[in-house]
């Protein structure tokens, strides 16, 4: 396996040719190690991996609330982000051209969206995303700016560009089941083929294993190699 610090964050390949290549997103808290671990894990799986650093423009990252954090993040430039991102990857000796996303917690929220842009994604796989703007960690009283959060992700949703795979707990305090019936009607209307996944006894974030309480090793196993089987479907 090759791993380098890039441009745009850090590239893990199995190092042996050119293979599909996915642009991971992490969570709130950044490009931490859980995600490098993540992009290592998905790379001995026979793919280019390039975890993107978000917030690499940041002269510093303070995060003391990262409800707060989340909407002040401009949405279009996170999403410009990751266009660019996998166009670099795209072109990198490592990846074949075919592109994919996937992404954790914030960043399955931007995998979505990713995947509901035409961004040149081929597919996506999203963990976890927050789909509303109309309650929870994403809510305001007062208001989202517009051009920061001009569409929430079950809006986005009915414009699903390439196949795209969503994993859900069915306890999660972030993503309520209702919100998740929503994004299942919203996606029944797109033409790319769509599979929405909710494990029993999970709450939010059961695939990092560098958290006890929310960790479930049993379900982490079982939902990997559904988004193994899944990208290697989609992206040869």
């Amino acid at each position: 396996m090759k791993t380098e610090s890039v441009e745009f964050g850090y590239l893990a390949s199995p190092g042996d040719g050119p293979c599909p290549g996915i642009v991971m997103i992490h969570d709130v808290w950044g490009l931490a190690e859980h995600t490098r671990d993540m992009a290592r894990r998905l790379a001995a799986e026979g793919f280019a991996v390039l975890a993107i650093d978000l917030y690499r423009r940041e002269a510093e990252v303070k995060i003391e609330n990262p409800g707060a954090w989340m909407r002040g993040l401009s949405d279009p430039q996170v999403l410009t982000d990751v266009e660019a991102a996998a166009g670099w990857l795209a072109g990198h000796s490592a990846c074949t051209g075919r592109v994919g996303v996937v992404g954790f917690c914030m960043g399955g929220m931007y995998a979505l969206l990713a995947a509901c842009g035409g961004a040149g994604i081929a597919a996506g796989t999203a963990f976890y995303g927050v789909l509303s703007h109309r309650h929870g960690i994403l809510y305001d009283e007062a208001g989202l700016d517009p051009e920061r959060k001009p569409r929430e992700p079950l809006a986005a949703a009915e414009d699903l560009s390439c196949p795209l795979l969503c994993l859900f707990g069915d306890a999660d305090e972030f993503v309520p089941l209702s919100d998740i019936d929503l994004l299942r009607a919203s996606l029944a209307g797109a033409t790319p083929p769509s599979e929405v996944v909710v494990y029993p006894d999970c709450g939010h974030a059961f695939m990092n294993d560098t958290r006890e309480d929310a960790y479930r090793p049993e379900t982490a196993a079982v939902a990997w190699r559904r988004t193994v089987a899944f990208l290697r479907q989609h992206l040869g």
